[in-house]
C-alpha cells in the first residue's frame, strides 16, 4: 500500500495567492522529505480558494527539488485543454522528474470552469476520453501526425522536415508510460466504471462516506467485466481526511477552533455542492436523504482525527467495510497551525502508515 498527499488545494480566503502557492510547494516537499511515495496536486483556473491552474505547471516546479517521490496530477482537466499541449507538456515533465509522473485525469469539476471553457452543455466524459485517445495515439505515433476527433483535430503533416528534427513531438521518458488515472466522487459513479472499462486506475475522494467508496469500486469492476478485463485493487488509491495528533484532547481542541482548516474545507464542499443540487456524494448511509444532511455528520463520517492507535483502528475499520486497496492518499488541509499538520504527516508516516500497511497488504493478497 503506497501512501501519498492529495492536494486540491483547497485553501480559505484567508491567504494571498502568493501565500497559498508558498505553502502548497512546502507541503510537497515537506511530503518527500518524510519520505511520502506520491504526491498529488489538482487544478482549477476560475476559483479563488483553489488556485493552482495548472498541475503540470506546478509539477514542473518542484520536479528538480524532488527525488523519489511520484509527481502526479489530480487531476487534469482534460476538456479544458487541447490533447496535443496535454501530451507535449506531461511528456516534458515526465523526462524533467526521470520518469515519476503520474498522470491523472478528468472531465472537470466546478461550474465557473465550465463557463470559462465553454464545456457547460457538453458531454465533458466523451471529451476526456477523446482527449486520452489522442494523448495516446501521440505517444504511440511519429510524425507526421493526423489525428480526427469530435472535439479536437491534430494534424502536423506539410510542415514536416525529417532531416530538421520539425514536426515530431516529445513521448514521455517512461517506456510504455503507464495508464492514466482519474477519479471518482459520485455513488456508484460513472466514471468509475468508465476507468474499469479502459483499464485507467481509480482514486476515491476523500468527502465520500464508505458506502459510497465500496460503490465506486463496484462501478469500476462492473466496467472492467463489461470490457473483459480483470479489475486489480492495487490499482485502487482512496483519500482520506486524516489528523494524527498527540491526544484525543488536542484534536478535539483544535476541530473545535471557530474556522479551522478541516471545517472551513468541508464547510465550502458543503455549501457549493448544496447549491449545485449535489450533496448526494455526501450521504453517509446509503438510504440517506440530502435534506437530512448536516456537515456535523458529515465531517464525524469522514475525518479520522485523533493518537496514531486512534487512526489505526478507524483506517483498518474502513478495510474492513470497503474493501483492500493499493494507496492511500491523506487530503491536504490549509496549514492553518503548521506545527499540528506537519505532526500530523511525520506521524501518519512513523507510527500509523507501517501497521495499516501491513494489515492492507494481507488482505490484498488474501
Amino acid at each position: 500500500m503506497k501512501l501519498g498527499l492529495f492536494m486540491m488545494p483547497l485553501h480559505t480566503l484567508k491567504l494571498g495567492y502568493k501565500e497559498m502557492y508558498d505553502q502548497d510547494v512546502e507541503a510537497a516537499l515537506f511530503s518527500e522529505q518524510l519520505g511520502y511515495d506520491e504526491f498529488w496536486i489538482g487544478e482549477h483556473v476560475a476559483a479563488k480558494v483553489e488556485p493552482v491552474t495548472s498541475a503540470l505547471q506546478f509539477l514542473s516546479a518542484i520536479a528538480y527539488q524532488t527525488k523519489n517521490i511520484k509527481l502526479c496530477t489530480g487531476v487534469v482537466n482534460l476538456p479544458q485543454h487541447h490533447p496535443a499541449r496535454v501530451a507535449a507538456d506531461a511528456a516534458m515533465l515526465d523526462h524533467m522528474c526521470n520518469g515519476r509522473l503520474i498522470l491523472g485525469i478528468g472531465p472537470g469539476g466546478l461550474a465557473s470552469d465550465f463557463e470559462l471553457f465553454q464545456t457547460v452543455d457538453k458531454n465533458r466524459q466523451e471529451m476526456m476520453e477523446e482527449s486520452a485517445d489522442m494523448i495516446g495515439a501521440i505517444w504511440a505515433g511519429a510524425a507526421p501526425y493526423k489525428i480526427d476527433g469530435k472535439y479536437w483535430s491534430i494534424k502536423v503533416v506539410d510542415s514536416v522536415q525529417p532531416d530538421m528534427g520539425i514536426g515530431p513531438m516529445p513521448t514521455p521518458f517512461q517506456q510504455p508510460f503507464p495508464t492514466f488515472c482519474t477519479s471518482a466522487m459520485s455513488p456508484f459513479s460513472s466514471t468509475a466504471k468508465l476507468a474499469g472499462r479502459r483499464g485507467w486506475n481509480l482514486i476515491s475522494a476523500n468527502f465520500n462516506a464508505p458506502w459510497v467508496v465500496r460503490s465506486q469500486w463496484e462501478a469500476y469492476e462492473a466496467g472492467a467485466a463489461a470490457a473483459g478485463l480483470r479489475p486489480d485493487p492495487k490499482s485502487w488509491r482512496i483519500a482520506r481526511t486524516i489528523l494524527v495528533t498527540d491526544s484525543d484532547e488536542e484534536a478535539r481542541n483544535y476541530l473545535a477552533e471557530d474556522g479551522n482548516a478541516v471545517w472551513s474545507y468541508y464547510n465550502y464542499l458543503f455549501t457549493q455542492l448544496g447549491r449545485a443540487g449535489a450533496r448526494k456524494i455526501f450521504l453517509t448511509e446509503k438510504t440517506g436523504r440530502e435534506e437530512d444532511l448536516t456537515l456535523e455528520a458529515v465531517m464525524d463520517a469522514m475525518v479520522i482525527a485523533g493518537p496514531a492507535s486512534h487512526v489505526v483502528d478507524r483506517l483498518i475499520a474502513f478495510i474492513d467495510e470497503v474493501g483492500p486497496f493499493g494507496g492511500l492518499l491523506s487530503a491536504f488541509h490549509e496549514w492553518d497551525r503548521k506545527a499540528l499538520w506537519e505532526n500530523s504527516m511525520r506521524r501518519l508516516v512513523e507510527q500509523v502508515v507501517p501497521k495499516v500497511r501491513q494489515y492492507c497488504n494481507v488482505k490484498l493478497a488474501a
